[in-house]
């Protein structure tokens, strides 16, 4: 049973229990059959009765008493059901029943940050008067559904759930077992044999069955990806929560002071038996070994607990490897994955005085988190217990130690003439692989020197510098006849700008000259970094999600316009980008993404006569070579069906695809309409036009352009015609304006007056 506050349970224990008059209650014990985990009822002689919610094992240590816990059943509070469409293009969300409760939901789409909104804010928004006691609202497509309850003490439970891709609809059942009252009542069902307790007002009753007519419990058929249960969650724009604290004061938390983001996962729903994989820790006999083993891993860190004045400190220490390894086990599903074992750890004995010493350690208990090179990176002025629910592999703490350790990284190649060009690459490239954490004052300082907190080793860089180092690296690779892979997928981060210019320094730019170099160096080895990309990303105990290449290059080029159009400071560099795009359409390596992206770039840059020349000579030698032709539909399907699996139109789907193509044929078609200076190409244009409404019949818009395309090309009645068609096919979607608009063309051109 989850969520249940003490003050609760010493409430409950003393509470009067009435049941309504039923012959058919017998004396013995019952089993809760919703809610969860079980909960017991026992009616005794007398008239007494218990209501048990936890049970499990315990140790005797000496003089202590080590109550364990149960890891057996992992509780979903929410109830998922999925209704599936692949022509859907949104998805339908129904949250049955969300009453008063703290309720957010978050969306996600691959690695990218999570989207959070609070379930009331909507509920305002579609349902003012708050009429309906279901919730229902559409979200975009996306990859990750998040599903947040947060208790009156601040601490929340985060649910994770991947969605499938042909999802139209989600229905949320949420089902945490908290009485609202404890003024119960109780009723017995004759014909079911079930005994329902609830309050006063018949809600959301607990329902329990006789011990000896046990069934079994309902597994919930969708479970989440990840679960976690993060005191004080908020995420970034989230308002300030009010609390109770322990005397029933109302206290504000700083919704920046404690963030989660969940780490990205490859992940699918899983079955309804929870599998767990029995996960063993090393804990090595001297630090000197401890900080060797942490070495030859990437993704780990050593937490090292300094107790020496707690007579159990052993104990403790190995209750809490057993509670990590079962954690561990459950992350790692079926079988060992190397990227949740993310921590070793260590107790430090008498033989560690003089190193605790030497790194200036003088606080006992005191506990420190080193790299593999035996940097300290965090230390805490307090024993293990109170840091314990740091490390988690998901937890917003791991994210700021990799910071901190990509920082101190970096500087240490800076500083070290000696440093390697393979120590250069892997400092860069472990700023580039950081995750965006929700640590939004990650920079706080403790100034309390009292406090517990772990207080993060700190490293100042110089951008300049960083950026020159940088710029040398990539020069001295410019004539490699093999892929550097690391280099590679750095080089990618960077241009896409999420790489270690960004995580370092928090900076949006526009591509630069050491950019357009290092784009040179993919180009050069595309063929290269598309051999080797599936090995490279599976490689065990590391987390790379290298994509194809020229894909990946055409993003980058699309990114740098959108900072460019939203103001983000530098020139781009049109002669540069446009010699990459045809380079890239030159090699015969342009898939659909990189011409989208191209034609996009193209249509936003205007020559100095205010044409559009380039963009529709480029799109006609796309139209004519990969179009035009018999069986419009045909061709589009074979390149849809060709599309690369990372494409956001592989996701959208065949609808969104043809509709793309409708759409940029009419766009295109429509600046010949607008412009005089592209009057040229008044003949394809109209093909263009034709052909949009081969693929998207009858629609107002592309009529509209082809009716007006055909007036100045002097095809005068086949003008009025087609300008008839599309009065006639407007629809309440098309406003009133534009409406008005189309109508005025056809009278000016029925009076010649056009």
């Amino acid at each position: 049973m989850r969520n249940f506050t003490w003050s609760f349970l010493l409430l409950f224990a003393g509470m009067f229990v009435s049941f309504s008059q039923t012959n058919g209650i017998e004396k013995g014990t019952y089993l809760s059959t919703n809610k969860g985990g079980k909960i017991k009822l026992n009616l005794l002689e007398n008239n007494k009765y218990e209501l048990v919610f936890y049970s499990g094992g315990y140790e005797i240590k000496g003089d202590s008493l080590v109550f364990l816990k149960s890891t057996n059943n992992k509780v979903n509070i929410f109830d998922l059901s999925f209704v599936k469409d692949k022509k859907a293009k949104k998805v339908k969300i129904k949250f049955l029943n969300p009453s008063y409760y703290s309720f957010y939901i978050g969306t996600q789409k691959g690695s990218e940050s999570v989207q959070y909104q609070k379930l009331s804010d909507i509920k305002s928004k579609v349902d003012p008067e708050w009429t309906n006691t279901d919730l229902e609202f559409e979200i975009d497509k996306t990859d990750f559904l998040y599903l947040v309850y947060e208790d009156y003490d601040g601490k929340s439970d985060v649910n994770k759930y991947a969605l499938p891709k042909d999802v139209s609809e989600v229905t949320i059942n949420y089902d945490l077992a908290v009485l609202n009252d404890l003024n119960l009542i109780g009723s017995f069902d004759q014909k079911t044999k079930e005994l329902k307790i609830s309050d006063q007002h018949g809600k959301d009753p607990l329902v329990f069955i006789n011990e000896k007519e046990e069934k079994p419990i309902k597994v919930a058929t969708i479970v989440p990806v990840e679960t976690q249960i993060i005191p004080k969650w908020t995420y970034p724009g989230k308002e300030n929560t009010l609390i109770n604290d322990d005397f029933g004061s109302e206290v504000v938390i700083d919704s920046a002071a404690a963030v989660v983001e969940a780490a990205p996962l490859d992940a699918t729903i899983a079955p309804p038996a929870y599998t767990t994989y029995d996960f063993k820790l090393k804990i090595e006999n001297s630090l000197k070994k401890a900080i060797e083993s942490t070495k030859t891993a990437s993704n780990k860190f050593l937490v090292v607990v300094v107790d020496s004045k707690n007579k159990t400190a052993k104990e403790t220490f190995d209750a809490f490897i057993k509670e990590q390894e079962t954690q561990t086990g459950y992350n790692m599903y079926d079988s060992y994955n190397a990227l949740y074992d993310t921590y070793n750890y260590y107790l430090a004995g008498a033989d560690d005085k003089k190193w605790l010493k030497n790194n200036k350690i003088t606080n006992d208990p005191s506990v420190l988190v080193l790299n593999g090179n035996g940097d300290v990176l965090a230390i805490a002025k307090s024993d293990l217990t109170t840091q314990q629910y740091q490390f988690s592999y998901y937890g917003d703490f791991y994210k700021r130690l990799q910071k901190a350790n990509a920082f101190l990284s970096i500087d240490k190649v800076l500083k070290n003439k000696k440093a390697s060009d393979s120590d250069l690459i892997s400092a860069f490239n472990k700023a580039a692989l950081l995750e965006a954490s929700y640590d939004y004052d990650s920079d706080y300082s403790v100034s309390d020197p009292n406090s517990t907190d772990f207080v993060i080793t700190k490293t100042t860089l110089d951008q300049k510098e960083v950026a020159q180092t940088w710029k040398k690296l990539i020069e001295a690779h410019q004539k490699d006849k093999a892929v550097n892979m690391y280099l590679a997928e750095t080089i990618i981060k960077e241009i896409k700008n999420q790489g270690f210019t960004k995580q370092l320094f928090s900076t949006d730019r526009i591509l630069n000259d050491t950019d357009f170099l290092a784009i040179d160096y993919l180009l050069n080895h595309s063929e290269d970094i598309e051999n080797n990309r599936a090995d490279f990303n599976s490689k065990q105990g590391e987390l790379h999600t290298v994509g194809n290449v020229v894909s990946e290059i055409s993003d980058a080029l699309q990114q740098n316009l959108y900072l460019s159009q939203d103001g983000v400071s530098g020139e781009m560099n049109k002669e540069k980008i446009n010699s990459i795009y045809k380079k890239i359409i030159a090699s015969g390596k342009g898939n659909f993404d990189v011409y989208r992206n191209y034609f996009y770039y193209l249509s936003q840059i205007q020559e100095k006569d205010d044409s559009n020349i380039t963009y529709l000579k480029e799109f006609s030698t796309y139209f004519d070579n990969t179009l035009a032709g018999p069986s419009p539909i045909e061709k589009l399907d074979a390149i849809f069906g060709g599309l690369d699996s990372s494409s956001s139109y592989s996701y959208d789907g065949w609808n969104s695809f043809k509709l793309y193509h409708s759409d940029v044929c009419n766009n295109a078609a429509w600046t010949v309409v607008l412009k005089p200076q592209n009057s040229n190409f008044l003949k394809e244009a109209i093909k263009w036009s034709e052909y949009s409404l081969v693929i998207s019949k009858n629609n107002p818009y592309y009529l509209d352009t082809l009716a007006q395309l055909y007036y100045k090309d002097g095809q005068t009645q086949k003008a009025i015609e087609t300008q008839v068609l599309a009065v006639k096919y407007i629809t309440s979607d098309v406003d009133e304006e534009t409406a008005n608009q189309m109508k005025e063309v056809l009278t000016k051109m029925s009076n010649g007056t056009y």
